[in-house]
């Protein structure tokens, strides 16, 4: 709401329609403000930015597990699409990183490239690959359209320039690592998909860094805000790839999140 009430001020606070819009909306947060006060993630913008990131890594994980397994639904479409609006959100609490810009624009030419396959009964190529910005806008407004079904969610167009359009491959998009859908994913995973489930194969654990057993901090170390989002992040990996046994991944995160937190330095 506090993102709507930002873009709306932007896009229109002077006609009566739009101020009564926005009064309304800014008693409502006045309102949760108040009734959550004792929630870390509405009075803390680290925690709140956390939390708003997590829950769009794990719809876009979801959303790109499916596709790159050739499971094409229109959940997915959804997932893929909710994530890069959760994205946008996340500008209330500052610049975006690159890696988020980045799925941002991955996951929105995904949702409307694969809307518009399904629409014209192709089917669509999984995973990353090439697509020219010629026609992507406007399939991109219409795929929005469709799957807002008539709400009043914010078109993907409101906050996305057609300069922002991505072009060429996206064959060197960076995904997190542990990249696997959380079990509590919240969209709906189709059933009896007659995919056989494939049993895992034996796993490489790295060794644990030595260094980190004598590691000793230089001084008083004082870790930034940032510091602590960053070591959040690595325990979030983590725990990510251990949703899917991925052992080597989750050590490798663990570590960093534990250098990180010893020393300040990464």
């Amino acid at each position: 709401r506090l993102y709507a009430m930002q873009t709306g001020m932007k896009i229109d606070s002077k006609t009566p329609e739009c101020r009564k819009f926005l009064s309304k909306l800014m008693d409502q947060l006045e309102a949760m403000k108040k009734q959550f006060g004792d929630n870390e993630a509405i009075t803390q913008e680290i925690v709140g930015s956390a939390h708003v990131e997590n829950y769009a890594l794990k719809m876009f994980l979801y959303a790109d597990n499916e596709d790159r397994a050739g499971q094409f639904h229109k959940n997915m479409i959804k997932s893929f699409y909710t994530a890069s609006l959760l994205i946008d959100v996340l500008t209330v609490f500052g610049e975006l990183s690159e890696e988020n810009v980045q799925h941002r624009k991955y996951a929105r030419w995904k949702a409307a490239y694969i809307h518009n396959c399904l629409k014209n009964g192709e089917t669509p190529q999984p995973g990353p690959i090439g697509m020219e910005a010629e026609g992507f806008d406007a399939e991109r407004e219409e795929a929005g359209s469709s799957l807002q079904g008539g709400t009043t969610q914010p078109s993907a167009s409101s906050t996305y320039e057609a300069n922002n359009i991505p072009t060429g491959n996206y064959t060197g998009i960076h995904i997190p690592p542990g990249a696997h859908a959380p079990a509590n994913t919240p969209a709906e995973v189709p059933h009896n998909t007659g995919i056989n489930t494939i049993q895992p194969a034996p796993q490489n654990i790295p060794p644990v860094d030595p260094s980190l057993y004598s590691a000793q901090s230089a001084g008083e170390v004082r870790l930034t805000p940032e510091d602590f989002a960053r070591a959040q992040k690595y325990c979030k990996y983590a725990g990510s790839a251990l949703q899917y046994e991925d052992v080597s991944t989750a050590v490798q995160n663990l570590q960093k999140a534990l250098k990180l937190l010893i020393t300040g330095r990464e």
